[in-house]
């Protein structure tokens, strides 16, 4: 028998395992693919954003409606800590102008290398191609290309993610397994998405175009950013910065100049060739590049010259449906919070123990879902070790 099972090789599973190898217990990591980290593999291929340096207040508040219930955690293993974690891994880091920590190589494999021989310098043993389909009693069952494994193990940590990008693991299909169980499971919602716009033929020749530089407005959240043009809508860091408002069906308004004033674009108007076009306004007289005027003409084709003022600084782009679930860099819902111990431990399933994006909380991108998922995951691999020692 194995003291401590960690179900998932993603960053919660991994420092869970690590946390659980130094108290000097025996530890197994299984995964369902043939190696590990592959969706914190896929983070890094943009720059691996590790986590935030500001106030740790102004940090925990980005997690929504769980932040109250993360914040323990997350003092447990801060935005500091992480730094430290990288470093103490061989990794340089920096923290770029918005405050976004990153190693400065800009990739995960160097650090997920370092962090698997170190755990294995600890003893974890590792298993690839284990996929977990539920228990035998209080026994694990693995499925494997061979035959099926039957695990005994004194706790388990169970990291399997949430359910986007389900090739690269996180498919959600342990939320079948549980619900059986009578575990409350709140239903998948894609977050940090972009978002379906139904666009004129007009605008084809901007698909891929970046907006920069624009303030983004849903209800009451202002975000300084930029976001993408694509074949089926909008993307990108900006929107995904208020991808949670606008799912729950907040409408998106965008300043196109925020760095100029109305009063400025009114200015500029006035002082126009009497003969200008409306295209040559837009781009020369109240200086839109060609991708911002698009969006203008895609919108408001109709509109009088002495409108369009108004227009740049508060532009509505109607958004159909999210991109779909498995686009989706993470999911909100999971394990309900009422399900679990205060140790992150299934209610219904004692010596059974959650971590990482299965859990019911959210975040925007900007470091906070990679500190989330090493902070809860260090927090249930102490819950199981004082587990372990209390039975």
């Amino acid at each position: 028998m194995i003291d401590i099972c960690v179900i998932g090789a993603g960053p919660a599973g991994l420092m869970a395992a690590e946390i659980a190898a130094d108290s000097g217990l025996s530890v197994l990591v299984a995964d369902a693919k043939p190696s590990f980290g592959r969706k914190f593999l896929m983070a890094g291929k943009s720059g691996l954003n590790l986590t935030k340096d500001e106030p740790f207040t102004a940090f925990a508040d980005n997690y929504y409606e769980a932040s109250d219930w993360l914040r323990p955690i997350l003092q447990n293993f801060t935005n500091q800590d992480v730094c430290n974690w990288a470093r103490d891994l061989g990794q340089d880091i920096f923290t770029g102008t918005s405050g976004r920590v990153f190693p400065k190589s800009m990739k995960a494999s160097p650090l997920l290398r370092a962090w698997l021989l170190r755990l294995s310098e600890k003893g974890v043993r590792f298993e690839t191609k284990w996929r977990w389909v539920g228990w035998d009693q209080s026994k694990l069952i693995f499925e494997t290309k061979e035959l099926t494994k039957v695990i005994e193990a004194k706790t388990t940590i169970l990291a399997l993610g949430g359910a986007s990008w389900p090739s690269l693991g996180s498919d959600g299909a342990w939320s079948k397994i549980l619900t059986e169980q009578g575990i409350s499971v709140s239903p998948f919602k894609p977050a940090n998405m972009g978002f379906n716009v139904a666009w004129s033929e007009h605008m084809t020749s901007h698909f891929g175009s970046p907006i920069k530089t624009v303030t983004l407005r849903a209800n009451q959240k202002h975000i300084r950013g930029d976001f993408v043009i694509s074949s089926k809508g909008i993307e990108g860091s900006g929107i995904y910065a208020i991808s949670k408002e606008l799912r729950e069906g907040a409408s998106l308004t965008v300043d196109l100049l925020p760095d100029v004033s109305l009063e400025q674009l009114k200015n500029r108007l006035s002082k126009r060739p009497k003969k200008a076009s409306r295209s040559s306004i837009l781009r020369k007289v109240l200086r839109l590049n060609a991708a911002k005027a698009a969006l203008i003409n895609e919108f408001h084709t109709n509109a009088g010259i002495d409108n369009l003022p108004p227009l740049i600084k508060d532009l509505h782009i109607p958004l159909a449906e999210t991109r779909p679930i498995a686009e989706a860099i993470s999911t909100a819902g999971g394990i309900s919070q009422t399900m679990l111990t205060e140790g992150l431990m299934l209610r219904a399933i004692p010596s059974v123990f959650c971590a990482g994006e299965m859990l019911d909380w959210e975040a925007p991108t900007g470091g906070y879902l990679i500190t989330g998922c090493l902070a809860t995951g260090k927090w249930a691999a102490q819950s199981a070790i004082a587990y372990i020692k209390q039975t």
